[in-house]
């Protein structure tokens, strides 16, 4: 499918009505426990544990939640060791898609990714004042907050960058670099690399000293809501002070002014996206900006899940050459997830077994992307599919969370990489001084080792299990580490938090249905009271096991919000929110109409495709798609041949077509009559 044609408007859409709120999730009327009081008055009388510096602990990046979700979700957070959470961009963004809320389909996360001005606030997230309640909660709960910010680009849909950001910057021909529309042809050089656009965005001119002062605004403005640092998007794509100038009359000092003209300059931890290769002045980024990204080193790790082997001297290695290491590490990020890296491939398991590694060290301070809720490696979109909602819980399960609390704890204690077995690379072991130790297990074996250890003689329960025990007799500690786990072990500094209470519906309830209605099965583990709530329905308590029907009362293209609540015994409490929406699916011949611009070709094109019920596309035909019967008189028509669950459209002659640049199609309405504007 062609990413970049011209820009045209569908006249026909569908949109989805909403029985909750507004189009996102976390928006329920009804107030979580964590914000019973308002969100500038909330207490937390627990302590956490939490670092209280970004660099110490561990970042969650919350893709594509809103504002609201996260608030709600601020207690499952801190409770799993988090501390600091990352927003998805906050600024004023493309509503493409017909401002659809589906991850992929109809609309899309990359969306977020294309400022239209630098104003707080936007579709997918909610409006600033959203943003500082969850802001004032994070504060209740020590957990700081981080904003991923983008002045590298703006939407590729010039028609729709607003009239704030051409006036503020002095006008249309001083919003981009000279060859900001060209796309970068070479990353080794420097001059493409900072002066050209990426991924079909047009590079904004980030040396202008009016945009400077306008986005230096914003972050200021953002600062003073509540945020505690920012991610830099594209970064290497914003020029260091030698670098190639597009004016000679202007200085690069961008990353100057952002690092030192914000409010609280001493106190924001702020880091770069660096994505290295060739040329990339990876430690010129962390002198300038303060840290980086460490790309390469999130490779290393994958390709280890590959191998099932974590040889130690590879491990350590955060392959950053002479840099400081004063780099944010991952497993993966929403880039290699959702782009050509193919993340998704790797389980949920080995995800969180390279978490263990990279929560586990001293070096780096590590970021958990938030996979989209209900992922499988055959459904990479999830069961929920849903922009504004909380991602799967593996960013909470019981590995991660153990990792966690135990980077929290071992704060200031260096670090030891060992393999406790040299003919068994599988099993790693990451020593934080005298004080703890993880020992992980690749590989698909159970594995008996026996190891010399900086640990006190005694006794150490598995924090990940909190049953399993330990002995370290005489400085050796001997245990089997069971095929696929990791061993967290450690008591100075543990923190007992109580049970973790789990809502959720059953994992192979998909929210996206085209039956009449669907029988879902509610999930409550460690809670004393579970509830649910329907829409706007009542408030009701349930029991683990229960079924209730949902979708009887939806029609085609309908959603209703769905709430379900947990209290533990131990009074801690978990919220989860759900949408469910009706598809009507599209049957075997049904047939759509579409009227041909006198400027297009003859011959018109139906390209029919679906990427919302798997990680595999599904289309009708390869592009441009199958040819449209000629009807006369410039309309043309399409019939489908087999049923579809959730197809999408795009007309085309093999020149034009009917939707916007990097657009998704149009939604499939029966006998509809599509034409361009």
């Amino acid at each position: 499918m062609k990413k970049r044609l011209l820009a045209f408007g569908m006249a026909v859409s569908m949109t989805a009505t909403m029985m909750f709120g507004l189009s996102g999730c976390g928006n329920t009327e009804e107030k979580t426990p964590q914000q019973q009081s308002g969100a500038s008055d909330v207490k937390v009388d627990k302590d956490y544990g939490l670092s209280g510096e970004v660099k110490d602990g561990a970042i969650l990046q919350c893709f594509c939640w809103s504002f609201k979700t996260i608030e709600e979700s601020m207690e499952d957070i801190a409770m799993a060791g988090y501390s600091a959470i990352q927003t998805s961009p906050v600024n004023a963004v493309y509503d493409g898609g017909n401002a659809g809320m589906q991850l992929f389909g109809e609309g899309k996360w990359s969306y977020i990714y294309q400022p239209t001005e630098w104003s707080i606030g936007n579709y997918q997230l909610g409006t600033e004042e959203e943003f500082k309640s969850m802001c004032s909660t994070a504060e209740a709960y020590g957990i700081k907050v981080l904003i991923d910010v983008v002045p590298n680009h703006t939407t590729p849909t010039l028609d729709a960058v607003s009239e704030e950001f051409i006036n503020a910057v002095g006008g249309k021909d001083k919003m981009y670099h000279k060859k900001g529309m060209t796309e970068i042809s070479d990353y080794g050089d420097r001059y493409e690399c900072t002066l050209e656009g990426v991924g079909g965005l047009p590079d904004v001119n980030t040396e202008n000293p009016k945009f400077q002062d306008y986005f230096l605004e914003f972050i200021n403005r953002l600062i003073d809501d509540g945020a505690d640092g920012f991610r830099y998007d594209t970064a290497k794509h914003i020029g260091l002070p030698d670098d190639p100038k597009d004016d000679e009359s202007l200085e690069n000092n961008f990353w100057e002014r952002m690092t030192t003209e914000v409010h609280k300059a001493d106190e924001i931890f702020e880091y770069g996206e660096v994505l290295q290769g060739t040329n990339d002045r990876l430690s010129d980024y962390i002198d300038a900006i303060g840290a980086t990204t460490a790309s390469s080193y999130g490779t290393m790790l994958r390709l280890c899940l590959t191998s099932e082997e974590f040889a130690a001297e590879d491990v350590e290695d955060l392959n950053i050459g002479d840099a400081e290491p004063n780099v944010v590490t991952w497993v993966e990020s929403h880039d290699n997830y959702c782009g050509d890296d193919n993340s998704y491939n790797y389980s949920n398991e080995d995800i969180s077994l390279g978490w263990a590694v990279i929560s586990a060290r001293a070096a780096g301070t590590p970021l958990f992307f938030a996979r989209p809720y209900g992922t499988t490696v055959e459904k990479k979109w999830g069961t929920l599919n849903r922009i504004g909602c909380a991602g799967d819980y593996v960013y909470k399960n019981p590995t991660v969370s153990a990792v966690n609390h135990f980077r929290n704890a071992m704060k200031g204690e260096g670090e030891k990489f060992f393999n406790p077995d040299e003919s068994n690379k599988s099993v790693l072991c990451i020593e934080r001084g005298d004080k703890g130790i993880v020992v992980v297990n690749i590989g698909r074996e159970d594995a008996d080792v026996t190891f010399d250890t900086a640990l006190a003689d005694g006794s150490y329960i598995d924090r990940v299990t909190g049953t399993d025990e330990y002995s370290v007799e005489s400085g050796k500690l001997s245990m089997k580490v069971s095929g696929k786990s990791a061993v967290v072990l450690y008591n100075e500094g543990y923190k007992e938090l109580g049970e973790v209470p789990v809502v959720k519906v059953a994992d192979d309830v998909d929210m996206n249905f085209s039956e009449e209605s669907i029988s879902v099965t509610l999930n409550a583990v460690n809670v004393e009271k579970a509830t649910y709530k329907l829409g706007s329905g009542a408030e009701t308590e349930y029991k683990d096991g229960e079924t209730i029907e949902i979708g009887k009362d939806l029609k085609s293209g309908e959603s209703v919000g769905f709430v379900l609540k947990g209290e533990s015994k131990d009074g801690n409490h978990t919220v989860m929110t759900y949408v469910f929406t009706k598809k009507s699916g599209t049957t075997s011949g049904t047939v759509v109409y579409f009227m041909k611009p006198d400027s297009w070709n003859k011959e018109v094109y139906a390209y029919v495709y679906d990427e919302t019920s798997g990680s595999v596309v599904k289309y009708n035909k390869e592009w441009p798609g199958e040819k449209m019967k000629d009807e006369g008189d410039g309309k043309y028509s399409y019939t489908f041949t087999e049923d579809w669950q959730a197809p999408l459209i795009i007309f085309s002659d093999g020149e034009n077509q009917s939707n916007g640049a990097m657009e998704p199609g149009a939604n499939v309405i029966p006998d509809n009559v599509y034409e361009v504007k």
